[in-house]
């Protein structure tokens, strides 16, 4: 894994390659970052590019011997650390390494979803036990056997319990040339007394730009597609990419357009956008009505005078502005985005989509044309 095969990251990236360069790598490093950010890839390119036998001003050559033991994730100096599954058949993270460089190999873009898939994982709950950290302290005791520094990466140490308390003398005083790279979610779920230990690099979300771009040159959509799935994305490459794969819409046209037969009481218009829509699919339906939540939250934003803090693109931004200067209020747009998380609820559960949708587009009409708000829904306003 390279640095430029990285989507996105450059201060980050820029940042790891000066570490190396002035020689100054902390031995337990903990990158905290967003699911989608790109995480993992990052840590395996640092990996690699501090053991690269010719690195370069800016990445690893990629075709050293080491670099190419690397790619493939065969580096003996390279170990894995990550949730799984215990069973009669899985001790430690080592039983299902094969599943995880396959993983990798497709995709190095994952969440614990997808790598739950990979496994066989029933109803168990996933860990890093007590005897992989015993693993890990075993595997890190012996000399390195190529590379100059031997690389441990842990992924979602969150999932330590208090089992990691076995690290800590490990990751206070690792054997000379050890790193050690956490790659963690959320900070507040990770040992206070690991968390002490290590230097944190904070990997912040992917751009809208750099998402749509990346959508744009692989998935093959449109300017207008890639920015709105960029949006409902927020940041999350791997959920911009499950959204890509679906049967691909407007959904800020669309959606506009359904707010606009509301507030015009076009209940014919209202009655075939129903039928189309009981024709998209589950989770193009989820994925319109959790665009609406998004779209209307932002709404909300130019509503309250906080135009600033808006990140919709220039010309969806445009429609929110007229939208929230002619039709909505903050209690009408709280109000349907209620109505719209109700209804991705029930989505979930397998109700019928076109009672479903006809009977949200009739709330939208009420809470639009007539100003009335869901019985039951409440809301404070002078």
């Amino acid at each position: 894994m390279q640095f430029k095969e990285i989507i996105g990251q450059e201060r980050i990236k820029q940042q790891l390659v000066q570490t190396v360069k002035e020689n100054r790598i902390s031995h337990a490093q903990l990158f905290l970052s967003p699911v989608g950010s790109g995480a993992v890839p990052l840590a395996i390119a640092y990996a690699q590019y501090i053991n690269c036998l010719d690195k370069g001003e800016h990445d690893s050559c990629g075709v050293c011997a080491s670099c190419r033991k690397y790619e493939r994730y065969i580096h003996p100096d390279l170990h894995f650390s990550y949730p799984f599954f215990a069973s009669a058949s899985v001790k430690i993270a080592v039983d299902v390494l094969e599943e995880w460089r396959s993983m990798l190999t497709q995709d190095p873009y994952f969440d614990m979803d997808i790598w739950r898939s990979k496994l066989d994982a029933a109803n168990k709950q996933a860990n890093i036990n007590i005897a992989e950290c015993h693993d890990i302290i075993k595997k890190l005791s012996y000399k390195a056997f190529e590379a100059e520094t031997k690389v441990l990466i842990m992924w979602l140490p969150e999932y330590l319990d208090k089992a990691g308390n076995a690290l800590l003398k490990l990751i206070e005083e690792p054997p000379a040339n050890t790193l050690f790279i956490l790659i963690a979610q959320s900070q507040d779920q990770i040992l206070s007394t690991i968390l002490s230990r290590t230097q944190i690099v904070k990997i912040p979300k992917l751009t809208g730009e750099e998402i749509s771009h990346y959508l744009i040159e692989n998935n093959g959509l449109t300017d207008h597609q890639a920015i709105d799935y960029a949006f409902l994305a927020d940041g999350n490459l791997i959920e911009a990419k499950a959204l890509a794969a679906d049967t691909q819409s407007d959904s800020s046209g669309t959606f506009t357009s359904w707010l606009r037969m509301g507030f015009g009481n076009k209940v014919p218009d209202l009655i075939n956008f129903t039928d189309e829509a009981a024709k998209w699919g589950r989770e193009n339906q989820k994925n319109f009505l959790r665009y609406g939540v998004n779209y209307l939250r932002e709404c909300c934003l130019i509503l309250s005078g906080a135009e600033a803090l808006v990140k919709l693109p220039p010309l969806t931004l445009e429609t929110a502005k007229k939208l929230s200067e002619h039709v909505l209020s903050l209690p009408m747009a709280e109000a349907i985005i209620a109505e719209l998380e109700k209804a991705h609820y029930h989505i979930e559960r397998n109700a019928n989509p076109k009672i479903l949708f006809l009977d949200v587009s009739l709330q939208l009409v009420k809470i639009i044309k007539f100003k009335t708000l869901p019985a039951g829904t409440q809301y404070i306003y002078n």
